[in-house]
Formats: structure tokens, C-alpha cells, sequence
């Protein structure tokens, strides 16, 4: 079911699930934000995320009829590393013109909702350190440090 809000004088835009028809409005908005095309790995997104249509994996998307304003990615995870279920947000993404405007954070409710809906009481992320845009986002929702540390090794 689309959720519908008003944004700063624009016509309303809703929250809904992704359909097949919106994977390349996602790919240009993300190409028009990150500045690199990434159509295979956003196809590839839709059909995990997306086309399943189970209760634990979300692809939303919002906007206009004919246009992507925003996206947000997630599913819910067990196990791994000794975590308890949880939600994950794997990807989100807004038109910058939208960023201050509260459309990310209709997003994150929107998936935060599916979350509890599917039984898990915490949402997980990793952003990099130095996406202070990203890294503000999700403070702002609430999100703060959590009880695991990533580590990686180059392998060149």
C-alpha cells in the first residue's frame, strides 16, 4: 500500500513497494547522486529485494507517478556474527533537492514499520566514515554505534 506525503510544495509523493517499472527510475537517481551507473548491481538489488515480495526483504521506493525521488533497501538478518534478528538497511537514497525536506526520514519510518511487522525490535547499517551526509542521516533517525566493529584486509 503507498503511503502518501506532501513534500515542501511539491505534489505528493508516496512510499511504496519497488516494481519492475521503477528499476530505472532507482538507477538514475542513484547515478545522478553517487555520479557512477550501477544499472546491473540495481537490477540485481530488485531481484533480491524487490521482486521476492516476502515479509522479510524491502524495496521501497517513493515519488511521483513517473518519477524516483528516493529508495531505501533492507532485510531482516539473524545470526550472523552472534546478532539476534534485526533489520537491515543495506542502501537509501534521495534527490538532494528532497534531503532536508523529510523524505529520507519517511523512508526510514516506512521501512523501520516492515521491520517490527516481521518481529525485530533493532535496525542495523554500516556507512562509511567519511559520508558525513549518510553518517548524519541516520543519527538524525536515532541510529548511533552499535556493539560490532568491522574489519577488513586488503588481499592485493
Amino acid at each position: 500500500m503507498a503511503k502518501t506525503v506532501r513534500i515542501g510544495g511539491e505534489e505528493e509523493i508516496g512510499i511504496r513497494p519497488a516494481t519492475p517499472a521503477d528499476v530505472p527510475g532507482v538507477i538514475a537517481l542513484d547515478q545522478e547522486v553517487t555520479g557512477l551507473l550501477k544499472a546491473e548491481y540495481w537490477r540485481d538489488m530488485f531481484d533480491r529485494y524487490g521482486a521476492r515480495g516476502d515479509d522479510s526483504r524491502f524495496f521501497l521506493v517513493a515519488g511521483a507517478p513517473t518519477r524516483i525521488d528516493g529508495f531505501i533497501v533492507g532485510e531482516v538478518r539473524a545470526w550472523e556474527f552472534g546478532s539476534s534478528p534485526s533489520g537491515w538497511i543495506f542502501a537509501v537514497q534521495v534527490r538532494a533537492r528532497l534531503r532536508v525536506q523529510g523524505l529520507g526520514s519517511r523512508l526510514f519510518e516506512a521501512v523501520a514499520a516492515r521491520f517490527r511487522a516481521a518481529g525485530v525490535d533493532r535496525i542495523r547499517t554500516m556507512v562509511a566514515r567519511d559520508n558525513t551526509v549518510i553518517h548524519s542521516f541516520f543519527r538524525s533517525q536515532g541510529m548511533m554505534a552499535g556493539p560490532f566493529i568491522e574489519l577488513e584486509m586488503r588481499l592485493d
